[in-house]
């Protein structure tokens, strides 16, 4: 458990965050194909390429992860993605979920699904050169959602996932997602969340997952995207801090943030405020994806004369986040 702690540390630590450069091969084609690019197993590595490449990455980014397709590929220098991430001192992750599905008896919620194989998957990607995984469970905020069903099924899973990976020697990333998606209020994502994190922490109980070698990467507690409320940046801050210490044990190392869908700045604001609330027990940092890698991709639009543009829009981002902490 020591190297599990030291490298949960190493992920949330020395102001930098993870990058999250893992959709699907059905969403990096859809997202290729809005910006003009052919969506080609090819142009998912070259794109990825692009993004491991940019110089002085670790410099703010400890950990970057890996969509299957992309951990298996290599680069235009011969090296996997992830020694190539070895080589740059950033640490190699693994999504391990294979995505939501619908779930049984409950109209407009899903289950996340992957727990078939994963023992054997871990003991590969392993061998493979990756320290840590990624599982995401979605929770949706409506009229009658979420239903109890939905989140002890998704936080189960997520707990098994969890007490797998450590068995197998990667740290798990725990993501238990509530959707900023509906119109709710700032209060009711609060309670959602709170409720979420208190059943999840439950569950890792249940199986027995050492907290002090996991990563836990929620959602900022925000209002949903058809809300009539708009918070301040300060609101969104103490809303999200007063759900973490009311259900997430000292123990856990650090809390990486998701975007969820958040304009990059705004995200990023979010995040430094937090920063200068009272101390807390745990390190603060961020685990972005589209709020970092989409910028640049909306530069680079498959031509490689955009590259450097590209990649420089993605530094800069990258610190501006580690400065927010």
């Amino acid at each position: 458990m020591a190297d599990l702690n030291r490298i949960a540390r190493t992920l949330v630590s020395d102001r930098r965050g993870i990058l999250a450069a893992d959709e699907s091969i059905a969403t990096m084609s859809s997202r290729l194909e809005k910006v003009g690019v052919e969506p080609t197993a090819e142009s998912r590595r070259v794109y990825r390429e692009l993004i491991v490449t940019t110089p002085q990455l670790a410099d703010s980014i400890s950990g970057v992860i890996l969509a299957d397709e992309t951990f298996h590929q290599k680069l235009s220098n011969g090296r996997t993605f992830p020694d190539y991430l070895g080589d740059i001192g950033i640490l190699a992750g693994i999504k391990v979920d294979t995505g939501a599905k619908p779930l049984a008896g409950a109209p407009n919620e899903t289950i996340t699904e992957g727990l078939d194989g994963l023992r054997e998957r871990v003991a590969d990607y392993v061998r493979l050169g990756a320290t840590f995984a990624k599982w995401r469970a979605v929770i949706t905020i409506g009229d009658n959602t979420p239903s109890d069903r939905a989140v002890h099924a998704n936080l189960h899973a997520l707990a098994r996932y969890a007490g797998l990976c450590q068995e197998g020697g990667l740290v798990p990333i725990v993501e238990p997602e509530v959707l900023m998606d509906g119109t709710h209020s700032l209060a009711r994502c609060q309670q959602v969340s709170t409720a979420v994190l208190r059943s999840l922490f439950e569950e890792l109980d249940l199986m027995q997952v050492k907290l002090d070698g996991i990563v836990l990467k929620p959602n900022m507690v925000v209002a949903g995207t058809g809300s009539a409320e708009h918070p301040t940046v300060a609101e969104v801050a103490a809303a999200t801090v007063e759900a973490l210490r009311a259900t997430v044990p000292a123990s856990v190392p650090g809390i990486a943030f998701l975007s969820g869908g958040q304009r990059p700045e705004v995200a990023t604001q979010h995040l430094g405020a937090m920063q200068h609330l009272d101390p807390l027990p745990w390190e603060l940092t961020y685990s972005f994806g589209r709020a970092l890698v989409g910028p640049a991709l909306e530069t680079w639009r498959g031509d490689e004369k955009n590259r450097a543009a590209a990649q420089k829009v993605l530094s800069e981002l990258a610190v501006a986040n580690a400065a927010a902490r």
